[in-house]
């Protein structure tokens, strides 16, 4: 079977998890044709990341004229289908004005509708009957105005935080109504859309998690010796709350002199991580690596002795599957889809936006032995293994594009 996918920008690197659903989708013999807005490919760092880049249609890269080359006709066509789009976006366009970043008016939702045309233009080409969104914004807008211009099905997987910080002003409601169904990729994110969506429409809504590919994680690497080692990953801006963990680093420096943190990751807030790790005089303790490509991320969690996700907002992060997979606890804001994942026996949930319990759960990781630390890790790992395998998510999706929605 064929599918169209979108996603607003692909890939980037904090988005791996699209690529290796995609590609297990195609190991079961689906035919997928990747459509983004944008490409990051400045960001990519990633082998697998940068040959991705060059298997996505990039729609904005066509230029203007193009797009309305292909988008008008097409949508003249089918004058009734493309009026009731514009409306629809007309009316998206009013709950979105004066949103969150990223939501918008209606001048920006009459762009969404002429992306929109030019999709389904490009998927009735391709014969691609079906469009799949990833993350509940602009991309899942385009993907439904695609769908109604051209008579095309669609479905949409919810992420969060930012379809949930807004979801008025994303029409999570009208997208969840007008679709095949949409996919949440926790029981959290599935909560969240049962606030937003008509209770008629609950049996919509399906839980497919992100996956680990496990063949990349083999029998995990042992504890490293010597003082205890964290890693942190992720994108160096607000809502990951790397400056709460530096904080809290700083509280426990006198207390753990051997303690050192590798922090992985880019991102608009790395001046003022850097400022602060020299004012706390950590300089020597963190160490900031900037993005790196998924080998090395592994090598990093085999040098470690545990995660830490201090975040203000998360999903249900692919960073806490990849530490259990390499068998290491997680120390972890205890928000949203992540007590799904982290319990007392593999890690230590705290709550978020608190130093002072970071700290204390950072020393209680410093004080475990290491064979508790070892069992901690080889539960871990069993349960990622059982829940995020890669194979076994993409099932789930497939089943659900075969029977249009029902499980």
């Amino acid at each position: 079977m064929k599918l169209a996918y979108l996603v607003n920008t692909y890939p980037q690197p904090s988005h791996s998890f699209i690529r290796r659903e995609v590609q297990a989708l195609e190991r079961m013999d689906w035919q997928i044709h990747r459509f983004a807005l944008r490409s990051a490919r400045a960001q990519l760092v990633d082998q697998a990341d940068i040959a991705e880049d060059g298997r996505t249609e990039h729609i904005l890269e066509h230029g203007l004229w193009p797009i309305l080359r292909r988008a008008i006709p097409f949508a003249a066509r089918r004058p009734r289908a493309a009026v009731r789009a514009l409306r629809l976006a007309l009316a998206c366009g009013a709950r979105g004005a004066g949103g969150a970043p990223g939501t918008g008016g209606r001048l920006r939702h009459l762009a969404y509708w002429l992306e929109g045309a030019w999709l389904a233009a490009r998927c009735h080409e391709l014969r691609l009957p079906h469009v799949h969104a990833h993350f509940g914004t602009n991309s899942a807008t385009v993907a439904m105005l695609a769908a109604e211009i051209g008579g095309l099905r669609f479905s949409f997987t919810t992420h969060g935080p930012e379809e949930f910080d807004a979801p008025r002003a994303h029409s999570l409601g009208e997208k969840v109504a007008r679709a095949d169904f949409a996919v949440a990729i926790s029981f959290f994110g599935r909560s969240q859309l049962c606030r937003w969506a008509d209770v008629r429409h609950w049996q919509k809504l399906h839980v497919v998690h992100c996956g680990i590919e496990p063949w990349r994680f083999p029998a995990p690497a042992a504890l490293p010796e010597g003082p205890p080692r964290l890693v942190a990953i992720g994108r160096l801006a607000e809502q990951k709350g790397f400056p709460l963990l530096v904080e809290a680093m700083a509280l426990v420096a006198a207390d753990l002199p051997g303690l050192h943190l590798t922090l992985i990751g880019e991102g608009p807030f790395r001046p003022l991580l850097e400022r602060q790790i020299a004012s706390a005089g950590l300089e020597e303790r963190i160490t900031l690596t900037g993005w790196l490509d998924e080998a090395a991320v592994r090598d990093r969690l085999a040098q470690a002795h545990a995660l830490v996700l201090p975040s203000f907002a998360e999903g249900l992060p692919m960073v806490v599957m990849e530490a259990f997979a390499a068998a290491r606890p997680v120390i972890a804001s205890a928000i949203m889809g992540v007590p799904e994942l982290v319990s007392r026996d593999t890690g230590w949930l705290v709550p978020a936006g608190d130093p002072q319990a970071l700290a204390e759960a950072i020393r209680a990781f410093a004080a475990t032995p290491p064979d508790r630390l070892a069992a901690m890790g080889a539960l871990a790992r069993d349960t990622v293994l059982a829940r995020h395998d890669i194979t076994a998510e993409a099932e789930k999706l497939a089943a659900l594009f075969a029977s249009g929605g029902r499980p």
